[in-house]
């Protein structure tokens, strides 16, 4: 039986913010105004899928009406047949809005600001940092999102001990907020003369991008260094105080960027992170507050969980989260990763409704 009562008054709900959004003056506040149109147009996807529901219930009760009035087989084989397709189309919307009325993330609509770094292994985990990055390359290009490197820290034989980076579209936190966590691969280094498999580690941090109107930082918590960068560069890169270091005084957090020539552009780089860091800690702390009687079924935000493991020789990837596995390594690291996300996604949902 679906809640009634409750889709009644997400009705109400749903008119009473029609008035509000179309009040001019309701948009002063910009953060109370998104948060509005937000809710709005998750009840719209939720009464328009009831509205479809109700229909189908309709026709269903017309369609078995026509049975009592017909006396042609053929026509009434015809009409149960059309019955029971009726009957499916009204299952598979009672599961869709079922699904709808789990409430969503706010989060999940946002860009994501995400973070590889090297972990236990020297440079095999800091080549492995370079492989992750481009499997997120990839997958978004197949996703046709923008990506923009906000800092990077190269190595000698081109990996990277650390990566962050930009992910613009649609959905894009929704998406990638299952990334977060330890990432494990297991292979023959490109360093070991010997042959022996080697595991090392890389730790992924998926951070949903900060607004302006999502938290107020004062300039007078924030210490601003400014500095030559060093490594690659040459020109101005190497020879002006471009590089900036930010201090959030309050936590302690440090951001650095030197990838630009310009200390304007560097300064913008490290105040985006910061910002989406800071706004990480507060859902972290929010979360632990809401869930601190229960263990998530499924790890989405914990740093230290080991999630995933890459194993080369068998050319195998599992998901320790869900226990699923895939024999298509190269595949996996074209960027071919939504079989994975999608699974994470549907064990998270399953894990709210008995939650």
């Amino acid at each position: 039986m679906l809640p009634v009562e409750k889709l009644q008054a997400l009705d109400g709900e749903y008119l009473r913010l029609r008035e509000l959004i179309s009040d001019p003056a309701n948009m002063a506040d910009a953060k109370a105004y998104k948060t509005m149109a937000r809710r709005y147009r998750e009840l719209g996807e939720i009464l328009e899928c009831w509205q479809k529901y109700n229909k189908i219930e309709e026709h269903i009760l017309q369609t078995k009406s026509m049975l009592d009035e017909e006396s042609d087989d053929e026509m009434l084989a015809l009409t149960r047949e059309e019955i029971a397709n009726l009957q499916d189309d009204l299952e598979k919307t009672e599961l869709q809005l079922r699904d709808l009325l789990i409430p969503s993330d706010p989060n999940d609509e946002k860009n994501a600001i995400v973070e590889i770094r090297a972990g236990t292994g020297g440079e095999e985990a800091a080549l492995f940092v370079a492989d992750l990055y481009r499997m997120y390359t990839y997958y978004a290009e197949k996703k046709r999102w923008k990506l923009a490197v906000l800092s990077t820290s190269e190595t000698g034989l081109g990996g990277f001990k650390e990566v962050i980076f930009q992910l613009s579209g649609e959905n894009v936190y929704g998406t990638m907020r299952f990334e977060s966590g330890v990432h494990r691969v297991q292979r023959i280094p490109v360093t070991e003369a010997s042959g022996r498999i080697h595991t090392s580690a890389v730790s992924v941090a998926v951070l949903p991008e900060a607004e302006d109107i999502d938290l107020e930082i004062s300039e007078n918590d924030l210490r601003i260094d400014v500095y030559r960068s060093s490594g690659h560069g040459g020109q101005s890169v190497n020879t002006t105080d471009s590089a900036v270091r930010i201090t959030h005084v309050p936590t302690g957090m440090v951001v650095t960027c030197q990838d630009e020539k310009s200390q304007i552009k560097n300064k913008a780089k490290a105040l985006k992170v910061l910002r989406s860091r800071l706004l990480d800690l507060e859902i972290s702390r929010q979360e632990q507050e809401i869930a601190s009687h229960r263990k998530a079924q499924v790890s989405t935000g914990d740093r230290s969980a080991k999630i995933r493991t890459y194993n080369f020789p068998q050319s195998r990837v599992t998901d320790h989260r869900i226990n699923l596995t895939t024999y298509n390594l190269d595949g996996f690291l074209a960027g071919e990763i939504d079989e994975f996300i999608e699974a994470l996604k549907i064990a998270w949902r399953n894990e709210k409704v008995n939650s």
